[in-house]
C-alpha cells in the first residue's frame, strides 16, 4: 500500500534564517520557492541528492513547538550521514550548537542532535 515517505512539512517563525539553515548549512537544494499572497506564506521545496523531501512554510504568527520536555507527535527529524565527525565539524564551523556525541545502544552507531531555528530536534545518523 505505501510505497515511501513523500515529504516532510515543517512551518518555521522566521523565513529567511530557516531557509538559509536548511539550504546552505544543511546543505539541502531549493527545488521551487514561491509565495502565496493570500496565505501571506512562503512555500520551499527541498531536496536531498535531488529527492524531494522537505516543504518549508511561512506563516504569520505560527504558534511555538513545545519541544522539551518531549511532547506527543513528530520527535526528530533524522538524516544518515557517512561521517559524523565530518558533520560535528561543520555545525561547528557554522556556529550551530550540537550535542555530544552519543552511541545507539543497540546498533552500536554514533549519532547525535542539533535544533534548527524553531527548535525542532534534527538527528545526524552515522551509517
Amino acid at each position: 500500500m505505501l510505497n515511501k515517505i513523500h515529504h516532510l512539512a515543517i512551518i518555521c517563525t522566521d523565513y529567511v534564517v530557516s531557509k538559509n539553515f536548511y539550504s546552505n548549512i544543511l546543505g539541502l537544494k531549493i527545488l521551487k520557492e514561491e509565495y502565496r499572497k493570500e496565505r501571506d506564506s512562503f512555500k520551499l521545496d527541498l531536496a536531498l541528492n535531488d529527492e524531494y523531501i522537505i516543504e518549508l512554510f511561512s506563516f504569520p504568527n505560527p504558534p511555538s513547538r513545545l519541544s522539551k520536555p518531549e511532547a506527543s507527535g513528530l520527535r526528530h527529524l533524522a538524516f544518515e550521514v557517512n561521517n559524523l565527525d565530518e558533520v560535528v565539524q561543520k555545525m561547528n564551523f557554522s556556529k550551530i550548537k550540537i550535542e555530544p556525541i552519543r552511541i545507539d545502544e543497540f546498533t552500536g552507531k554514533r549519532f547525535t542532535f542539533i535544533a534548527d531555528p524553531d527548535d525542532l530536534p534534527i538527528e545526524f545518523y552515522e551509517k
